[in-house]
């Protein structure tokens, strides 16, 4: 444990036990409920859970995370205990997140880009449920907050919010909920996984998995993966269920979208119905696309107007399931920009599921 500026520092090993900032305690004060007197009421402290990848952006996230504490403490440490801890690799955030909120945190927030807030968002659900807190006789849920520092902050796009976070600090201070749906991915075996923004299936999730190798250019990267992607790619026929319907054959797609939010690959406005709260998805599919048609088109997917855009359809659904009619096992699957694998999948909506701070 370090303390940097009043701060509690934790570079947290797999499977943590948090360490809480305690502020000093008048002596004729208990803190074992981290209540103080304030204007003859009890006040409790909120317990706030910052999960910060320091290598996001190529090590700017921490740098920018660095830079902020002073604002944070001064801004929060008055009402909150503040307490920071540091990821050191892959998964470690939903480690982190399940042992806050078992631990009654009020709220954990994904410090750095969409990888990190997918990890955060992974992290409110174990085994298939979402985590609960230890304390049964607890009245509070723990949320979510965002702090957007990384490459990408699409999810923070769909919600008009800025890429700035001394406003992000601002909406935490005021401590506003507001409850929205998650995305749920299960597959043919193995644990479900979640997600809170867009998950994609062949062309466009290929061209994801292409661009994390890339992550060292910003935004670029996306583009260098898209070219990369588009190397042997083939348009494939995709067996699909809505609603727990029938099945139907979706000929020539070339890219399959599944939108719980608007954005994603850096700002392209691939699913614009899509809203958060709305209790369902907007699936977007592309058919029959052919290379030099992104090339004239990408100005509508950035804008959110390639609806009308020929090959292009848009549906509303709850659920949502997808498989090849061949047996190549090689269609591409991603979620929040992170490769889950190939198809078949499930998606289902959690509607309401998670509080954020807004």
């Amino acid at each position: 444990m370090i303390i940097y500026q009043g701060v509690v520092v934790v570079a947290m090993a797999r499977n943590p036990s948090l360490i809480r900032a305690q502020p000093p305690m008048p002596s004729d004060l208990t803190s074992s409920d981290c209540s103080v007197l304030r204007g003859g009421a009890s006040f409790r402290r909120r317990e706030l859970i910052f999960v910060v990848n320091p290598r996001g952006a190529n090590g700017t996230t921490g740098q920018q995370w660095k830079k902020l504490l002073p604002y944070l403490r001064s801004r929060l440490g008055n009402d909150c205990n503040i307490c920071e801890s540091l990821t050191s690799g892959p998964s470690h955030a939903i480690d982190i997140t399940r042992e806050a909120i078992r631990e009654g945190a009020d709220a954990v927030i994904a410090v750095g880009g969409d990888g990190t807030l997918h990890e955060v968002v992974n992290g409110f659900f174990c085994g298939g449920k979402p985590v609960c807190n230890h304390d049964v006789n607890s009245s509070h849920s723990t949320a979510l907050g965002i702090i957007p520092l990384g490459t990408g902050s699409d999810f923070a796009r769909t919600l008009g919010w800025k890429n700035d976070p001394h406003d992000a600090i601002e909406r935490i201070a005021k401590g506003l909920k507001s409850k929205i749906d998650v995305g749920c991915i299960a597959g043919e075996i193995g644990e479900s996984h979640y997600f809170i923004n867009v998950a994609d299936i062949h062309l466009s999730a290929k061209a994801g998995y292409y661009a994390s190798r890339y992550k060292k250019f910003g935004n670029l990267c996306y583009v260098i993966g898209a070219l990369q992607a588009f190397f042997r790619h083939h348009n494939q026929d995709l067996r699909i269920k809505v609603d727990e319907g029938e099945w139907e054959v979706c000929s020539q797609v070339t890219a399959l979208c599944i939108g719980n939010a608007k954005y994603f690959g850096g700002g392209m406005k691939i699913t614009p119905n899509a809203n958060p709260s709305s209790g369902d998805y907007e699936m977007v599919i592309l058919q029959d696309f052919k290379w030099y048609d992104f090339i004239l088109k990408l100005h509508k997917l950035y804008n959110g107007t390639h609806l009308s855009v020929k090959n292009v359809s848009s549906r509303r659904a709850r659920s949502i399931e997808i498989e090849e009619t061949g047996s190549s096992g090689s269609i591409f699957v991603q979620s929040d920009g992170e490769f889950l694998g190939f198809l078949p999948r499930k998606f289902s909506i959690l509607p309401g599921v998670i509080e954020l701070l807004c």
